[in-house]
């Protein structure tokens, strides 16, 4: 027999360039660079050729670096068990937490403010989450669970 589930989400972190930007992107920058160089090139200044030959490839692995952290995961789940706190590196590894339910508290300023972070804690053991999320949706999240939690306290 399953458990019921009270709350459940996945949190991951946002990425505003979607992958077919990412090829356009550096298109663009090499488009650049070539007429840059081009240009440099005939007043004389071809060492400046290296540093542009060096553009592309480095603000690609730089995105590549943004993408793999993108891989991020973060998934709350309530029963009346406990909460499950299950976080997925960029690597693929897992690390799962579980807070007794019945102590659990959930700690977030109200209006968010830049730096403030969502916190459960439960008998003494304290997790962050949603780290990579924006104030306001930490603070989505964090009402979220408070209200799966009313009917474990009723």
């Amino acid at each position: 027999m399953s458990e019921t589930v009270l709350f459940d989400a996945v949190l991951t972190p946002h990425r505003s360039l979607p992958r077919s930007g990412f090829w356009f992107l550096l298109a663009a920058i090499a488009l650049a660079n070539a007429v840059t160089g081009t240009f440099v090139s005939a007043l004389g200044g071809w060492p400046i050729l290296a540093f542009l030959a060096l553009d592309v490839p480095l603000v690609a692995l730089f995105l590549c670096i943004n993408y793999r952290c993108g891989r991020m995961r973060e998934r709350l789940r309530l029963t009346r068990r406990g909460l499950e706190i299950e976080r997925t590196d960029p690597g693929g590894r897992t690390r799962r937490v579980t807070l007794a339910p019945f102590w659990l508290r959930v700690e977030m300023d109200d209006p968010p403010e830049h730096g403030s972070q969502l916190v459960l804690a439960s008998r003494g053991r304290r997790e962050r989450v949603g780290a990579f999320l924006t104030p306001q949706e930490r603070l989505e999240v964090a009402r979220a669970l408070r209200m799966a939690l009313v009917p474990l306290r009723a």
